[in-house]
């Protein structure tokens, strides 16, 4: 006769998961995954709404901060503001990763949310260029150095947080409700600025109504501290607290580091892969549209608004895929498509006509949900309980801070040098040929526990 055990977690924890055994089984509770599940991806959404606005806005940004008679000198330099928040990534994801190894995913992810809100909130307040010199885009950097510093913590402790909390069939539809927040965070963004683009003059948006976006992160923040605050610890990492007896040990950062080396260099190919492609089309697109190409600035902008709605549709149902078919499968599709079909696709979206634009782009948006899709599940299951946010975090933040965040001022740099207009693919198709080598030497995760975790189930 099997022993009956329980996981008797902190008390916040206790509730969150009837665990029994016929062998250490976890039985989730499902109001408590969902409630899980939005926390996360509202978090995600704000970051991504941030993204999104900063974006789409880039050009304007530019005049506002950074005067020149030189739009190209403009976008590089509002972009080098942007992919600065990417340095800091890393020390944030060295400092809020093993924190929330110690003392939990929960209290970090509400500490990330505030300080997220609050970098963004800051921009809409910082004077122009033309009010206070040089001052104006060193607050820039400053307020984007915030952000860069508390997302650190954010994407991976989002991602671990559903991970340690759904049941283990279920891991991959779950896990991509965190991107679906992403898109609909920069659809939310992006949509805001195309709104404020059409009603708004030129010297309106420059003067005053480029503020509005960045102004609504500080109520998104309250909204999100909140629900956060609601969440209780994860299964997985109230089961480690108990085996510890007590505090969570401490975990030295070098074994985070060393102990790990294999994953965190299949983590970070998997990444790079992942966020070049994101971030060449939801962040560099749009102003590669505009700029380069001379594309009318409103119609460009409701194409990747289009493209997006389209990925948050087939999320979900591609999250599912990845719990059936595994998650191999489908990033390895990813990393094809892009090698093959990112020239092709660009040519269509230098064609001009709205058709070939909105054709290329689609094709670009629905390879990209293969990653969106399951990267969420994938990245935490390379990583045990007992590392995993603070391994993950640093992975993660180190690849996106190197060649995800880079990617627009990297491509508008290689264009300026080379003039030539198919950088972006050649780009994309060397980040696939990296992914694709992390893929074939990764382990499939799909249905199965994660590391140092029990089997997790819905039903006893």
């Amino acid at each position: 006769m099997a022993t009956v055990t329980a996981v008797t977690p902190p008390p916040k924890a206790r509730r969150a998961t009837t665990a029994r055994d016929t062998g250490d089984v976890t039985v989730t509770d499902p109001a408590l995954v969902k409630r899980a599940v939005k926390a996360a991806a509202l978090g995600n959404a704000m970051e991504w709404f941030d993204f999104g606005v900063y974006s789409y806005i880039a050009v304007t940004l530019g005049k506002v901060f950074f005067p020149s008679g030189n739009p190209t000198a403009q976008l590089l330099s509002t972009f080098g503001a942007f992919a600065a928040a990417f340095l800091v990534r890393p020390l944030g994801g060295m400092v809020f990763g093993p924190l929330g190894d110690r003392v939990g995913r929960q209290k970090v992810l509400a500490v990330t949310m505030i300080m997220m809100a609050a970098g963004t909130f800051a921009i809409g307040l910082i004077p122009s260029y033309a009010t206070i010199g040089v001052g104006a885009p060193l607050l820039l950097l400053a307020a984007r150095l915030v952000q860069g510093f508390s997302t650190g913590g954010e994407y991976a402790g989002a991602t671990t947080f559903i991970a340690e909390y759904a049941p283990d069939k279920k891991r991959g539809f779950l896990g991509s409700w965190l991107e679906f927040g992403t898109l609909a965070g920069y659809i939310g963004g992006a949509g805001l600025v195309t709104l404020m683009t059409a009603l708004l003059s030129s010297d309106d948006l420059t003067s005053w109504g480029w503020r509005i976006p960045f102004l609504i992160a500080g109520p998104m923040g309250v909204i999100g501290l909140y629900l956060r605050m609601r969440l209780e610890e994860t299964p997985a990492f109230a089961a480690e607290v108990e085996k510890a007896e007590a505090a969570r040990p401490k975990v030295p950062l070098r074994e985070m580091v060393t102990g790990q080396w294999k994953a965190l260099l299949l983590c970070m190919g998997l990444v790079l892969v992942f966020n070049v492609t994101d971030y060449m089309l939801l962040s560099y697109m749009p102003s590669y549209l505009t700029s380069e190409l001379k594309y009318d600035e409103t119609h460009g902008l409701l194409v990747v608004l289009g493209v997006m709605a389209l990925m948050m549709i087939v999320q979900p149902f591609a999250g599912a895929l990845t719990d059936r078919v595994g998650r191999r499968p489908v990033i390895a599709a990813g990393c094809a498509g892009f090698l093959l079909l990112s020239v092709p696709a660009l040519l269509l979206i230098r064609q001009g006509s709205l058709v070939a634009v909105a054709l290329g782009m689609g094709a670009l948006g629905l390879l990209l949900v293969c990653f969106t899709a399951a990267m969420p599940a994938a990245l935490p299951a390379l990583f045990p309980t007992r590392v995993r946010y603070g391994s993950l975090s640093i992975g993660f933040n180190v690849s996106v801070s190197l060649f995800g965040g880079t990617t627009p001022l990297v491509v508008t740099a290689l264009i300026g040098m080379t003039g030539n207009m198919m950088m972006p693919a050649y780009y994309m198709m060397a980040a696939a040929v990296v992914g694709g080598f992390a893929v074939w030497r990764m382990s499939e995760s799909a249905g199965r526990p994660l590391p140092g975790s029990a089997p997790a189930v819905e039903e006893r």
